[in-house]
């Protein structure tokens, strides 16, 4: 089977992290975004994954390349020349989508879920028409786009986007499933998948939604990276309680990630919902609720971070506290009894005195 995976641009949502990482290879939850796709596409049997980009940087090219060896899989780039919006990478990939008979996943790289890869398939195969959206269930659907379903059917009617009136809580969570029939749809210009095609497959009866289990986030841009480290640390709680840390020794709330490699001073008060990378060094009496530390952070004794990201390389000094979701990007030196308020810091600075309203630091 194969799967396209879209990319896009540089990642500006999720800025200042991707001034030094494309966005797939930043770190979540310890590894990169997009290993946690490519995992679980190969567990439901895909073989060629389709990265469709707006530039293909070289530090991705090498990583990718190791991922081909390890899953025994193709991964190509598809590289568009001017935006195609969410349709248009699909008639660009057709030649590897088109290949065989066999259907095709499509997915957004921002996404983080459980990933019903195999569940979906199934489905998919079972209903036997052109395509198939994942669909999340949210509380306020009077923000989003919603599906509107056919009486007693898994068969979608209609979208009504941004409902005034209840018609239904089900939106559209940037994962499907198509038949390479669709291709056929599609022209190689700029489309959007959602107001352009989906409508007509809707009319023609050709489109099913199918319900996802457990959270889902866009994890696109910081404050939804933070919210969606936490949900995913929750699955994970469920799922595999082994591969977060039990310490009584520093762990306050649950829900603490903890690479092997990093170190923990004595009279930490870690979690709930911390994520610590690998070679991070954390100080004595310092405390972490609701955060993220990249690969070699260091954490100053008695430092305090909460609702912020810390970059790779970055350090936070002695008696320091970073809030209101602050990210440092790569190489950020916070110094000693320093405060930080929702500044998102470019890389290579040092932060020698407070921050205390939210903006970008140059």
């Amino acid at each position: 089977m194969k799967a396209l995976i879209l990319v896009g641009g540089f990642g500006t949502r999720l800025r200042p992290l991707t001034l030094s990482v494309p966005k797939p290879l930043v770190d979540f939850a310890n590894k990169p975004i997009i290993l946690h796709q490519i995992e679980a596409l190969v567990k439901a049997g895909v073989t060629d994954i389709v990265l469709a980009v707006n530039y293909k940087p070289e530090v991705m090219v090498a990583v990718l390349k190791k991922y081909e060896e390890k899953f025994g899989i193709s991964i190509t780039f598809s590289v568009e020349e001017e935006p195609l919006g969410t349709a248009g990478p699909l008639a660009l990939a057709r030649s590897i989508l088109g290949k065989d008979d066999s259907p095709f996943f499509v997915l957004n790289a921002d996404v983080t879920c459980e990933y019903p890869f195999e569940s979906m398939r199934d489905f998919h195969l079972a209903h036997g028409n052109e395509g198939t959206i994942l669909a999340t269930k949210v509380e306020e659907p009077s923000k989003y786009g919603v599906i509107v379903m056919r009486a007693g059917s898994t068969q979608i009617d209609r979208f009504v986007e941004k409902p005034v009136e209840f018609v239904g809580n089900r939106i559209n969570a940037g994962i499907y499933m198509f038949s390479p029939s669709i291709l056929d749809r599609i022209e190689p210009r700029p489309t959007s998948i959602e107001k352009e095609i989906f409508p007509r497959m809707a009319s023609d009866r050709q489109l099913h939604t199918f319900d996802l289990e457990g959270f889902w986030m866009d994890i696109g841009q910081p404050k939804d990276f933070l919210t969606g480290t936490c949900l995913y640390l929750s699955s994970l709680a469920k799922r595999s309680p082994e591969q977060l840390a039990a310490s009584d020794e520093f762990v306050c709330g649950g829900n603490v990630l903890v690479h092997p490699t990093a170190k923990i001073g004595q009279g930490c008060k870690i979690g709930p919902n911390v994520t610590i990378g690998p070679g991070v060094v954390v100080g004595n009496g310092v405390c972490l609720q609701r955060c993220v530390l990249m690969e070699d952070a260091h954490i100053k004794d008695y430092a305090w971070v909460k609702n912020s990201i810390v970059g790779w390389h970055s350090s936070v000094g002695r008696w320091s506290r970073l809030d209101g979701v602050t990210v440092l990007g790569d190489d950020v030196h916070v110094l000693d009894e320093v405060y930080v308020n929702g500044a998102s810091v470019l890389p290579h600075k040092s932060i020698s005195s407070n921050v205390c309203e939210p903006g970008i630091v140059m």
